[in-house]
């Protein structure tokens, strides 16, 4: 048999099988952007909260800082929400990807260059058995890498801004006793624990270049072009 007979025949699924796995395509592809519209809308209310906090702070200077360590927790909130809703839209992203590399690829260039593998073993046991595919921490940093590190930089820029203009701080004595006012910590007990936290802010933001195992993450190209899901 001639290599062009082959390459016409290794895509001739039966009919039923194909229309089925058309159809599941379809399914896993819209929940996955059904997921990826929640945490966007996550995002939404991110920036929304931030941005009412921070201009309701910066009216009330009695109140402000307390205000400026509610928005820190309302934030880290959202992003805990939004990570575990992108481990939902990356686990159907998953099947989609693995749907797109070894069942349309080959019918797309009428090859069976992915035609191998377990890969239809993989996608059943996921489906009696679904799984996450990265772990919470993972998807905590791949959005605080990707949306939250920024709504952070203002958040602190902001506080930090108002302590200087609003709040009238000449000094860096003045500027440390007004940045942590209106809270009952001592200065250094505040100052500890705001370190703390965004010491493990820039924890997530490392951990994100240190493991990557989402399936189908947007990636630079391998010099290969060979990548396997």
């Amino acid at each position: 048999m001639s290599t062009e007979n082959t390459d016409e025949n290794c895509y001739n699924f039966p009919k039923d099988y194909a229309a089925t796995m058309v159809h599941f395509y379809r399914g896993e592809l819209g929940r996955m952007m059904i997921w990826r519209q929640r945490f966007d809308t996550t995002t939404h209310w991110a920036i929304i909260g931030l941005t009412g906090i921070v201009s309701f702070a910066w009216n009330h200077a009695e109140s402000s800082n307390f205000l400026f360590i509610l928005a820190n927790f309302i934030v880290y909130l959202l992003l805990t929400i939004e990570a575990r809703r992108y481990r939902f839209y990356d686990a159907y992203r998953a099947r989609v990807r693995m749907l797109e590399s070894h069942f349309i690829f080959p019918v797309v260039t009428l090859s069976n260059k992915r035609l191998e593998g377990n890969w239809r073993r993989q996608m059943g046991e996921d489906l009696i058995l679904p799984s996450y595919k990265i772990s919470f921490l993972e998807a905590l940093s791949r959005r605080f890498r990707r949306n939250y590190i920024w709504i952070y930089m203002i958040l602190i820029g902001a506080w930090a801004v108002h302590a200087l203009e609003i709040r009238n701080a000449n000094s860096v004595e003045t500027f440390i006793t007004e940045f942590c006012a209106n809270q009952p910590l001592p200065e250094y007990v505040f100052l500890s624990i705001l370190g703390l936290f965004y010491v493990y802010l820039g924890f997530l933001y490392l951990y994100g270049h240190w493991k990557r195992t989402a399936l189908g993450e947007f990636q630079r190209r391998p010099s290969s072009g060979n990548w396997n899901l």
